[in-house]
């Protein structure tokens, strides 16, 4: 029976503690469910901040690629078009892509054997031409750039010598290829002789003979300057010894003024040290055959002699006149010479351009693009081979929607910030603002377009971020943009007086952002802006009024933390 009372007792016990949970957890989460009980007052509770002075900042952030405004190729020079068709070789690249390059810079260097095959043929022309003139007129090649066509051409003298039969008189034409005169220096003359098979064996070429002629008194010394050794059939018909072969020579000598052309003259060789000991002549006799300088005098072209300037047997200097021919053929002729040689010497100096243009260089301040060809390839006249592109200034291409285009104006400064270059900032301005709208997927937007000043750390392509300044104002009445609202097209704010009732005051705002608003009138310092009410709250909402969000101006850390913010960081469009 014990036991038993006592098992009894136990299970009392715990269903009594089981009731005692269930019915504490039921009131706990009764409790937890029904609303506290709130303390009713009279009116509504209303979340109010003051008017307080602060620095407001307005702005627009921005995306997009940056851009080069200005760039320039990499060219050989000439045109293709323009029907240059000389080919080059690059030799050599000084850069590479992505280097800085200033303008004038030698970027590559060119060969090409087409300009200089093209020089040398040239040359060759003007030479030719300078030749036939010089030929014509007489005058040397070095003074051929001064001879004046008016003037007519001059025959002149080609050597020091005598005129001998002058062919020329004043009035007379004279033929193309006509003798006119030959000019003859006297001072030697020279024989032609014929040798025996025995002399030719005694004889060689600058070897001394001795020469009498029968008209004058005593010998003459001559000097055997050619010898054919080709022996040839003697047909002489006073050769008493029948045919035979001889071999002709050549003999010169100083003239003492007496020696004429054909006189006969025997030539021998002296038996001892000198003439006294003997001479002994070979077996025919020689005749003076000319002088041994001596020129003739050809006319070039067919014209009229106006001048004659010699007379027989006259004696000149070389380069003196000999016959001056003159008239409008001429002249003419004269003329096309000179074109001819001026034409040719233009188009020589276009290609010693070229040549001097083979170094290819920088149109501009800038950074190499790209580089299309490589060395050794054949490139022709005109051809890109590369680009340059000016990092002075740079763009940024972007789109802004149509709420923030309000706040955005022309030459605005932008301050850019690149994705690539952590901490560095880059100045620019807005230079065009669209004024039509485009739609993208059902938003409105404008194009901008923004300038950068550059720097050869930039490249086209970039990923760039732009903060464009809408404007900014210090120590102004700021309010936040929870206590405004609108009535017919007129900002208006609620505020709280002192006595605790309500006035609905009309005021005129200046700059915002999407946390503040600028009050330019309507309002005063320390007024207290309702932001909120207990009539616009659920039964389960409460209302905290927190003065913080509104930069005080005491310069309290809260104070400069908010107004960092603001000028920083707030804009219209929501990005922090």
């Amino acid at each position: 029976m014990y036991f038993g009372g006592v098992i009894m007792i136990k299970k009392i016990f715990m269903v009594v503690v089981i009731i005692a949970i269930v019915v504490g957890g039921g009131f706990y989460a009764f409790q937890q469910l029904m609303p506290e009980e709130v303390v009713e007052t009279q009116g509504p509770i209303y979340s109010t901040q003051e008017v307080k002075r602060g620095d407001i900042s307005v702005g627009v952030e921005v995306v997009g690629q940056l851009d080069a405004t200005d760039g320039g190729g990499i060219r050989v020079p000439g045109n293709r078009y323009s029907g240059d068709s000389a080919q080059y070789i690059i030799d050599e690249f000084f850069v590479e892509e992505g280097d800085p390059v200033k303008q004038g810079q030698v970027l590559a260097k060119l060969l090409s054997d087409d300009i200089h095959n093209k020089i040398d043929d040239l040359n060759e022309q003007i030479e030719s031409q300078k030749k036939q003139l010089s030929q014509i007129t007489g005058l040397p090649m070095d003074q051929l750039d001064n001879i004046n066509p008016s003037q007519g051409i001059q025959i002149l003298a080609p050597i020091d010598g005598s005129i001998v039969n002058l062919q020329a008189k004043e009035g007379e034409e004279l033929n193309q290829g006509q003798i006119i005169a030959r000019v003859v220096d006297n001072s030697r003359f020279k024989v032609a002789c014929k040798l025996t098979t025995a002399e030719f064996n005694r004889v060689k070429e600058g070897q001394k003979v001795v020469l009498n002629f029968p008209y004058f008194d005593g010998f003459y010394e001559g000097t055997i300057t050619e010898i054919n050794s080709t022996p040839i059939p003697n047909n002489d018909k006073d050769n008493e010894f029948g045919t035979s072969f001889v071999y002709h020579a050549f003999v010169e000598g100083d003239n003492p003024g007496l020696i004429q052309p054909d006189m006969e003259v025997n030539i021998g060789l002296v038996n001892g040290t000198d003439v006294s000991a003997g001479v002994t002549y070979f077996m025919y006799a020689g005749k003076v055959e000319g002088f041994a300088n001596e020129e003739k005098v050809l006319n070039q072209v067919e014209a009229v002699a106006t001048e004659v300037h010699v007379k027989e047997m006259q004696n000149v200097k070389k380069g003196d006149p000999i016959v001056t021919m003159s008239g409008s053929d001429v002249k003419e002729m004269i003329q096309k010479y000179l074109d001819k040689i001026r034409e040719l010497n233009n188009e020589r100096r276009e290609y010693v351009t070229k040549l001097d243009q083979l170094e290819i260089k920088s149109p501009m301040d800038g950074v190499v693009g790209g580089i299309f060809r490589q060395k050794g390839e054949s490139v022709g006249a005109g051809d890109w081979i590369g680009d340059v592109y000016n990092t002075s200034n740079m763009m940024i291409w972007t789109e802004i929607d149509d709420v923030d285009i309000l706040h955005v104006k022309q030459d605005a400064p932008v301050k850019v910030t690149v994705d690539a270059l952590p901490g560095e900032q880059f100045e620019g301005k807005v230079e065009r603002v669209s004024t039509v709208s485009r739609d993208r997927n059902g938003a409105t937007s404008f194009a901008v377009s923004i300038q950068v000043k550059g720097s050869p750390q930039l490249k086209p392509g970039m990923q760039a971020r732009g903060f464009i300044d809408a404007g900014s104002a210090k120590d102004v009445l700021l309010i936040p943009l929870e206590g405004i609202f609108e009535e017919d097209g007129v900002s208006k704010v609620e505020i709280l007086k002192k006595d605790g009732t309500t006035e609905v005051v009309s005021v005129k705002l200046g700059l915002m952002n999407d946390r503040y608003a600028e009050v330019v009138s309507g309002l005063n310092e320390g007024d207290a802006v309702i932001t909120g009410s207990t009539a616009d709250l659920l039964p389960s909402q409460h209302i905290k009024s927190d003065d913080s969000l509104i930069p005080s101006g005491d310069g309290s850390k809260d104070d400069k933390d908010e107004n960092n913010e603001n000028n920083g960081n707030d804009n219209l469009d929501g990005n922090n």
